[in-house]
């Protein structure tokens, strides 16, 4: 697990490379946070990106955990400024839980740090 300190919160992150269960088995990458601390302030946030119809995962044609919704534009998950970008704003949206733990699909945010990048060019 990986270390990102975001204001007065501790973070470590890690990313998997996993498969929908059932029968279409999709690909997914899930970008797993957990907020370190005092007992009350643990917490964990998993962002799932699953494959999907203009939803792309690594899936072996690019480096693990990159996902895409196409036309060239890319996140690499095991960036730490991608995932500082993530967390800020699944934090802005309220995405993030005070303590136990959250499953939250990845792609929204995806969109808005994706935006934000191309805004910033």
């Amino acid at each position: 697990m990986r270390r990102l300190v975001a204001g007065d919160e501790v973070w470590l992150w890690s990313v998997r490379h996993g498969h929908r269960a059932g029968p279409d088995g999709r690909c997914r990458e899930v970008l797993s946070l957990h907020r370190t601390g005092l007992e009350e302030m643990r917490a964990v946030m998993r962002l799932v990106f699953a494959a999907g119809p203009g939803r792309y995962v690594a899936e072996g044609v690019w480096s693990s955990g990159s996902v895409s919704a196409g036309g060239g534009l890319l996140l690499n998950l095991h960036e730490p400024g991608v995932v500082r970008r993530l967390l800020e704003s699944a934090r802005g949206r309220g995405l993030v839980p005070e303590r136990g733990e959250a499953v939250v699909d990845g792609w929204p945010l995806f969109d808005v740090v994706v935006a934000a990048a191309s805004d910033a060019v």
